[in-house]
């Protein structure tokens, strides 16, 4: 009887049971190598490698000298970030959205150098409108104020749907 026989181990033909686990086990192995090449070029590709461009107010002022400003808090005071998921609802989103685009075309020049300066009279103001969802901007929850901020920023981005 010729039997015919593996090329990588040719003492043993192919029906032996020895070279079919043999030859499970190197699919095996080549399968979760496969699978780790494939996980580290996807973390790879994840990390963002991008920085955003900076925002920043032309009438704003440093902090004194040797005063940090808070994690989301601009020199200038105004809070640029809130450490909370954005929490509203897509009426909402939108109406907040498109009084930051209307408020930006009426300023003129580059939409995201007006997002600190819009940011700082929504802040600032004891009244409250559409933008920030009909509540003053200290009485809302941080995930208001969060979905205040994303929704200035698509303005900027002119993203309001």
């Amino acid at each position: 009887m010729n039997l015919k026989t593996r090329s990588w181990h040719p003492d043993l033909p192919i029906c032996s049971p020895v070279a079919y686990i043999g030859g499970m086990q190197r699919s095996l192995l080549a399968r979760a190598a496969g699978t780790v090449v494939a996980l580290a070029a996807t973390a790879a590709c994840a990390t963002p490698t991008d920085t955003p461009a900076p925002t920043s107010s032309p009438v704003s002022q440093s902090p004194p000298a040797g005063q940090a400003t808070a994690p989301g808090v601009s020199p200038g005071g105004v809070t640029t970030a809130v450490d909370a998921p954005a929490e509203s609802t897509e009426d909402d989103y939108f109406q907040a959205c498109l009084a930051a685009k209307t408020w930006m075309d009426q300023q003129g020049g580059d939409p995201r150098s007006q997002i600190e300066p819009y940011l700082k009279t929504l802040q600032t103001q004891p009244t409250a409108g559409p933008a920030t969802f009909g509540t003053p901007w200290p009485d809302l929850s941080p995930g208001r104020q969060a979905a205040v901020i994303v929704a200035v920023e698509a303005a900027a981005d002119a993203l309001c749907g």
